[in-house]
């Protein structure tokens, strides 16, 4: 073995939720701060007219659709990000 170890990155990133309630309507609105970049997403609930009127429902599913976007944007970015260093690596050596 050699040499000391290295010290791990570590890196935060914070998420915002603006959550507007109108009447049986809830919106959210996300923001995630990489700190290289913002990826934002926008989400909606509606209530049921059978649901019980309970406004935290409203705000879970909201707030749950808005962040599993914000999730598959980030997949997305990422494995284009991969697919292209891969490309250009088999570029460089081929």
């Amino acid at each position: 073995m050699s040499g000391a170890a290295r010290e791990p990155q570590v890196t935060e990133w914070a998420v915002r939720l603006r959550v507007t309630e109108d009447g049986d309507l809830t919106r959210v609105h996300a923001a995630l701060d990489t700190g290289a970049g913002t990826v934002e997403s926008d989400a909606e609930a509606r209530r049921s007219p059978l649901d019980p009127a309970d406004p935290a429902i409203g705000d879970e599913l909201a707030a749950g659709r808005a962040l599993m976007d914000l999730g598959h944007q980030l997949l997305r970015a990422g494995s284009v990000a991969a697919e292209a260093a891969d490309t250009a690596r088999r570029r460089d050596t081929g």
